[in-house]
């Protein structure tokens, strides 16, 4: 890390003025302190204050062959692994490393395929909004929302307002608290009207730069309110507790400056903000698959829930866990649907059998929506052991029979670079799956 070490002394020296966004969406400019670069960070485009990724690829890599040389490079940090299965991992590389890394893997006879030749043109292709089209729309349905492109955090918030003012005997919104930055986490609350109704909870955009999260956790709102007779069999027995973004402050910092940012905003560290909020929950909190370094992506925290926003929902959780049975928890990519506990290799809840053949089911049903294919097992199985996890939490402390993680599309072309005209079908799966635990929910 020798070389991060001098780009944060030099960053000493300098002053770098980031876009910030204020809790209600709209951009300012901001003079704070310079934030170093990791080895494996993009650079600044001074111009519009928008970090720049021309250049920077994504490879995909044999796992096996290539283990020990991977494991190398990767602790080194000079390029961030952005997938994993049992048989290949995904690399991003930064323009700088491209060559570099690229002569390493061809002089140990490791074969490789380029899955994203420029990242930058992938951004920049991934979410073209046609703003008259946007705009027509707005007058005719009195918000923003219309899953064709993936929209700022004051849409996404206009929308549930709207909901709760056009449905209000069936609507409740509402905030479980304030992000690091002072922005609302906000909830909604769809109300099946039965006071004895079994209790489920869906929560997307923990991870900034998953932008595919909150579109499809926003569109599955939409439809359990706005198309609800579709799902008489379930809905009058269930409310459903909705966070789309649990990370807002991430989540528009990826909109106004830094892309591929994952992590939230917290200011903890000089040189390295961010924590990791899915490394962060109070339950195994510490382990396998995290880092106690500020400037790695899977960064802790310096305690479980040290974050605001993971103290305000799981707080939230348990205040309304009484009769809650069912939790997804939707991130990308990979098409999977992982079970917990995800922070260790041979470690399983006691009703993992029933877990498993629930979420067998839910890849069942989304196979029939699209012919996808999601893989179904505990996390650490299939891709990697993960500690301080929702979906652990919410099985281990808040006791909510089915939890599932679920890791949408896609399976590496474009990672998460997903274009907006995929968000309706991989939300369309992404229902599927919800009515599959629903109704083991409404069953159990």
């Amino acid at each position: 890390m020798g070389g991060t070490r001098w780009l944060m002394m030099l960053c000493l020296t300098a002053s770098v003025a980031l876009t910030s966004a204020r809790p209600d969406g709209d951009v300012v400019k901001a003079e704070v302190e310079p934030e170093a670069e990791s080895e494996a960070s993009p650079t600044q485009d001074k111009e519009d204050d928008k970090v720049s990724y021309q250049g920077a690829q994504v490879i995909q890599i044999d796992t096996q062959t290539a283990k020990d040389v991977l494991d190398s490079i990767l602790e080194k940090g000079e390029i961030e692994e952005w997938g994993r299965n049992k048989t290949h991992v995904d690399l991003y590389l930064p323009s700088k490393s491209t060559g570099s890394i690229k002569s390493l893997l061809m002089s140990k006879n490791i074969s490789y395929s380029v899955m994203i030749e420029d990242v930058q043109r992938a951004i920049d292709v991934e979410n073209v909004v046609e703003t008259e089209a946007e705009d027509e729309f707005a007058g005719r349905k009195g918000h923003k929302m219309n899953w064709k492109s993936y929209h700022s955090l004051s849409d996404i918030y206009g929308y549930l307002d709207y909901l709760a003012d056009t449905y209000p005997s069936q609507v409740k919104v509402g905030s479980v608290g304030k992000s690091a930055e002072g922005r609302p986490i906000k909830y909604i609350v769809i109300s099946s009207g039965n006071p004895g109704a079994k209790r489920f909870w869906i929560d997307g955009g923990i991870h900034a730069r998953e932008w595919i999260s909150p579109a499809t956790v926003t569109y599955i709102i939409s439809e359990l309110v706005e198309n609800r007779d579709s799902y008489k069999d379930f809905a009058s027995d269930i409310d459903f507790y909705v966070v789309p973004v649990i990370n807002p402050d991430g989540y528009e910092y990826t909109r106004s400056s830094q892309r591929l940012w994952r992590k939230n905003r917290s200011k903890g560290n000089y040189f390295c903000p961010g924590v990791d909020l899915n490394r962060n929950w109070g339950y195994n909190w510490g382990g396998l698959g995290t880092s106690n370094e500020n400037c790695r992506e899977i960064y802790r925290g310096t305690g479980p829930f040290s974050e605001p926003e993971t103290r305000a929902v799981s707080n939230f959780i348990l205040q309304n866990k009484d009769n809650m049975k069912g939790f997804i928890t939707f991130h990308s990519y990979g098409q999977y649907i992982l079970l917990p506990y995800g922070h260790n290799y041979n470690s399983y809840p006691p009703d993992f059998k029933e877990m498993e053949r629930i979420g067998r089911k839910a890849a069942l049903a989304i196979k029939s929506v699209s012919g996808a294919t999601y893989q179904v097992g505990n996390s650490a199985k299939l891709l990697y052991p993960a500690s301080g996890g929702s979906d652990d939490w919410a099985k281990g402390i808040a006791g909510i029979k089915y939890a599932y993680t679920i890791e949408l599309r896609d399976q590496g072309t474009y990672g998460f670079t997903l274009p907006a005209h995929y968000i309706i079908p991989t939300a369309q799966e992404a229902m599927a799956a919800v009515k599959t635990v629903a109704r083991a929910v409404q069953e159990s």
